[in-house]
């Protein structure tokens, strides 16, 4: 069956719930079929467009989930249908919470080292049904790129939480997830933080505000504000623009989710 997707700014965004992502996962893993998974939010939206590069890198993603509350408000305004937000960090969850009850095997690519033994160690100790069947920092350079990849491909992992920044981890994805030979490769991002307890997520209710963002500006001020600011602005741009766009006939209002 095919996923329903609805399209946002030339991006087929998977309209799905967490559980219909799940469901994929879980058929992913049990054919050993490949699953490429990647996520887009507001400023990585932005992003694509400033460069070729990281949008060929997303858009080589089997499903592209939405990351961001401004991103199902934004379709939502434009008339599109994404029905909820699938925060890449959430479905890593669930993955693991799955995976203790069913023994998947998984790989963590990522992060500081020391980052990644605290993510390692949390894993074991919160779902020790997981199997951990390998790991690797991700401060590697571009020719050792090759030996990380054998080193995922040897350990047979069921699925791959690859935790760089972008678009380093699109990049990596987008070069080596089909020689890997493995069901599911899920891009996380900053998530190792979060679960080695390093940086704060922020409260549910800020995160169903679509103040996310804000609540790690409030952690980071002086590293983030700009940032956040900069993206933030466009991607109202962006969205304004389509909607004037749409509204004077240049762009037809989109009936629903198209099959990918």
């Amino acid at each position: 069956m095919k996923t329903p997707t609805s399209d946002l700014f030339g991006v087929p965004v998977a309209a799905v719930t967490m559980a219909d992502a799940m469901a994929l996962v879980d058929r992913a893993i049990s054919t050993r079929a490949g699953l490429q998974i990647g996520v887009v939010n507001a400023a990585k939206l932005v992003n694509m467009q400033r460069s070729a590069e990281l949008r060929a890198d997303v858009l080589s993603s089997d499903l592209v989930l939405a990351d961001g509350m401004a991103v199902v408000w934004a379709a939502r305004v434009l008339g599109r249908r994404i029905p909820e937000r699938v925060a890449g960090i959430d479905l890593m969850m669930q993955m693991l919470a799955r995976g203790n009850d069913a023994g998947y095997r998984v790989y963590c690519l990522g992060a500081a080292p020391a980052v990644l033994d605290a993510v390692v160690a949390r894993i074991r100790s919160d779902f020790p049904g997981v199997v951990v069947a390998g790991s690797h920092h991700g401060y590697f350079s571009d020719e050792e790129e090759a030996e990380v990849a054998a080193s995922i491909a040897g350990a047979r992992p069921d699925i791959l939480l690859i935790a760089m920044t972008s678009p380093k981890k699109e990049r990596f994805l987008s070069r080596w997830s089909r020689r890997l030979d493995v069901p599911v490769c899920h891009g996380v991002g900053g998530s190792f933080d979060v679960l080695a307890g390093h940086v704060q997520r922020a409260p549910d209710r800020w995160q169903r505000l679509g103040l996310e963002w804000l609540y790690r500006v409030k952690q980071e001020p002086r590293r983030l504000w700009k940032r956040y600011l900069t993206t933030n602005s466009a991607f109202l741009v962006m969205v304004l623009g389509a909607l004037v766009r749409q509204r004077f006939g240049r762009v037809p209002r989109a009936a629903g989710p198209a099959g990918t």
